[in-house]
């Protein structure tokens, strides 16, 4: 049976479709070496624009991958929209912000907004992976009115930590040390490219080539 009048068609999505293996290979590579650059205490060193250079430099490389490298591209064109959404309960990390607030090691103007926005997609997102089924009408209009707010959070959330390094780079020095700068070199970009995706997703146009190992 086909769509009814004015829905969208619905494609077979996995939570493991064709892909995987060598998705979650790079992925745990990449995570391995991000930890290694921040074990090394090379970020430290950076200034203002350097890290804002390195987060935009991933991020868009991790949204040509999910075009150009076959694997990539079938699995974020049809594994289950909840399997890329999924990824944001990791903006539970707000709560440590608001930690690290309360220690005077990150300024109000970041951790506070920017940590409250970030539990409230964590929770939002995980209220929707568990009870809200994304291939239906009512369900697509949920997610994509959480990748919205989700995404403008954490573009505000960039936003202000650049600005704030710009105007006292030592004011954001944790976000440039373990563990938080695993948001630099990994999270973030990840965070904001499965945002993208999911728009591409939810608005239907996403290539549906299948990858044959």
């Amino acid at each position: 049976m086909g769509p009814r009048d004015g829905e969208p068609a619905r494609t077979v999505a996995s939570w493991c479709p064709p892909g995987t293996g060598p998705v979650l290979v790079a992925l745990g590579t990449w995570l391995v070496a991000a930890v290694l650059v921040g074990a090394s205490g090379l970020l430290r060193s950076l200034r203002p624009p350097a890290p804002q250079m390195v987060l935009v430099g991933l991020t868009i490389a991790l949204l040509v991958a999910a075009r150009c490298w076959p694997p990539l591209r079938s699995f974020v064109a049809s594994v289950d929209l909840r399997a890329l959404a999924l990824f944001h309960v990791t903006r539970f990390v707000g709560f440590y912000f608001l930690v690290l607030h309360a220690r005077g090691e990150l300024p109000w103007d970041f951790a506070v907004p920017g940590g409250w926005g970030d539990n409230i997609t964590a929770a939002w997102v995980l209220v929707l992976v568990l009870f809200v089924q994304p291939d239906t009408r009512g369900g697509r209009l949920a997610y994509l009115a959480w990748n919205v707010f989700g995404l403008l959070d954490i573009l505000g959330v960039v936003l202000t930590a650049a600005r704030l390094a710009f105007r006292d780079p030592g004011s954001m020095r944790a976000l440039l040390e373990l563990p938080l700068s695993l948001l630099l070199t990994i999270v973030v970009p990840i965070i904001i490219a499965t945002h993208v995706l999911m728009l591409w997703r939810l608005a239907g146009t996403s290539p549906a080539r299948p990858y044959r190992p």
